[in-house]
């Protein structure tokens, strides 16, 4: 008798290809995972919820400290696979490595210190409590800009609260993440799984499935409302960050030098690729033409390269659909009567790589896309503005408000900047910093969401008030409602109706 062979046939494992940007050479793959492979994820983070929930919160908080200080023996190595799939210079992901530490050394901290508060009783005899507790099972979709980063603002609350994660990196700058599969496996296996696959396919089967409590998200608006969309039927918890177009006023008071500086920085790190990147400056008309002189003749000495290169400064677009896209709304603002100051190109010296040089505008207003629309690029205009008044209009003409800027030393500006800015973060003199005991988040089109600080922690966590009557004593509102009963008189105390 012929016997027929047992072998399963294997179906191929679609991968997807990880991309230098300032090469254009392929760095690795990784597989684009099916549903099935999703529901297995979670089916794992499911599993592990309840024992990693119920660990005590020093025991979750040691293990965090673990995860940091893994993170920062590997800095160096994760740094450079990072500049090689996402292009950011080197010291930018030195820095990057050091801030995701420091993220899971704060809420190991915070996490040791409470777990709910006690609120007064109406009653003698009772005890009322609230008690913060996790959801479960967190989908976490972290974007290419700053991968490790917001990977740690997402995955070091949501632990230190009791929920397990399900990580899932752009398909742009997945190698760095899946380094830390080694790095997570100090925490009990299921506790953190990590899927790889395009936004479209794994990212959808994700956020569908009916075991993830809550989505945790940064990226675009665009995708966010998708996500929104998906997760409303079930009346899913998301925690949304969706972007920005940030603004930066420099006032007459101003130093120029330091200020344009500050702007160059705001507005190109990380080739502009920053969700509060600076992407409008409005600058006081009596000094509008010094700033633009010196933002300009400074913004030319910044040197484009390899983000490997120990002498670039800005490094390469994550892709050619993101650089078109930059280049698109410099040619609809010049065909708007806008001049550019510099750049406004793709660098002659670089022939392979997603490279645009740091352009600067002058002449702008907000008919045009680059004041309007998130850019994402290198690309800083500069509008003039007569009065505070009117700047202070300018900066909340946006659907977004994630972060503003302001350059003054004038007090009543700088309390009315942060009084009557739509922002959910103000920088005065100081762009672009981050506290992990401050929350970071958006008003607006951005989403409400928060990250860092105390908020971070409470967005992943549910509260549940406790009412305790440690007496069991029957009630004297209780039924029966009659005239007869004990202490109540169709609503009114027996002993106010024996006074009258």
């Amino acid at each position: 008798m012929v016997r027929e062979s047992s072998a399963v046939k294997k179906v191929p494992v679609r991968t997807i290809p990880v991309v230098n940007p300032a090469t254009e050479e392929t760095v690795g793959e990784i597989p684009d995972q099916s549903p099935a492979d999703i529901a297995r994820a979670v089916a794992r983070a499911r599993k592990a919820w309840d024992p990693w929930r119920k660990n005590p919160a020093h025991e979750r908080a040691r293990m965090l400290e673990e995860v940091a200080r893994r993170i920062k023996d590997r800095a160096r190595n994760l740094a450079r696979l990072l500049t090689l799939e996402g292009g950011k210079p080197l010291r930018e992901n030195v820095d990057e490595m050091g801030w995701s530490a420091s993220c899971f050394e704060y809420y190991a901290g915070l996490i040791r210190g409470e777990r709910g508060r006690v609120i007064p009783s109406i009653e003698p005899s009772q005890l009322n409590f609230v008690v913060h507790e996790p959801y479960g099972v967190i989908a976490a979709i972290v974007p290419w800009n700053y991968p490790i980063l917001l990977m740690a603002w997402k995955l070091s609350p949501a632990l230190a609260a009791g929920n397990t994660v399900v990580l899932k990196p752009a398909e742009q700058t997945p190698l760095s993440a899946l380094e830390f599969r080694a790095i997570f496996d100090c925490l009990p296996r299921g506790v953190v799984e990590i899927v790889t696959g395009r936004g479209e396919s794994a990212g959808e089967a994700l956020v569908r499935h009916p075991d993830v409590s809550l989505v945790a998200f940064t990226g675009s608006l665009e995708t966010g409302r998708r996500i929104a969309r998906l997760c409303s039927d079930s009346v899913k918890k998301t925690h949304l960050e969706l972007g920005g177009k940030d603004a930066f006023v420099v006032c007459e008071d101003s130093d120029l030098d330091v200020a344009a500086k500050a702007v160059a920085w705001a507005a190109f790190l990380n080739a502009g690729q920053v969700c509060t990147s600076t992407e409008r400056v409005y600058v006081h008309s009596s000094v509008h033409e010094k700033f633009l002189e010196r933002l300009a003749e400074f913004s030319r000495t910044l040197r484009v390269g390899d983000g490997l290169d120990p002498k670039t400064d800005v490094g390469p677009m994550i892709g050619d659909a993101y650089r078109r896209k930059v280049e698109n709304h410099v040619a609809e603002a010049i065909k708007r009567g806008a001049n550019v100051l510099c750049g406004g190109r793709r660098p002659k010296t670089h022939t392979r790589g997603y490279f645009y040089e740091p352009t600067i505008l002058s002449n702008v207003d907000h008919s045009m896309a680059v004041m309007r629309e998130e850019t994402f690029g290198p690309v800083c205009p500069v509008m003039a503005y007569k009065t505070f008044d009117g700047a202070l209009a300018l900066v909340n003409d946006s659907p977004y408000g994630l972060g503003a800027n302001l350059y003054t030393h004038d007090a009543r500006k700088i309390k009315r900047f942060f009084e009557e800015v739509q922002a959910g973060t103000i920088w005065i003199n100081d762009p672009l910093t981050d506290n992990d005991a401050g929350p970071f988040g958006g008003f607006k089109a951005t989403g409400g969401g928060r990250e860092l600080g105390e908020e971070g922690l409470r967005e992943f966590q549910q509260a549940k008030h406790v009412h305790w009557d440690f007496e069991q004593q029957a009630k004297p509102w209780w039924y029966p409602y009659a005239p007869t009963a004990k202490n109540y008189d169709y609503g009114e105390p027996a002993k106010a109706r024996a006074k009258k």
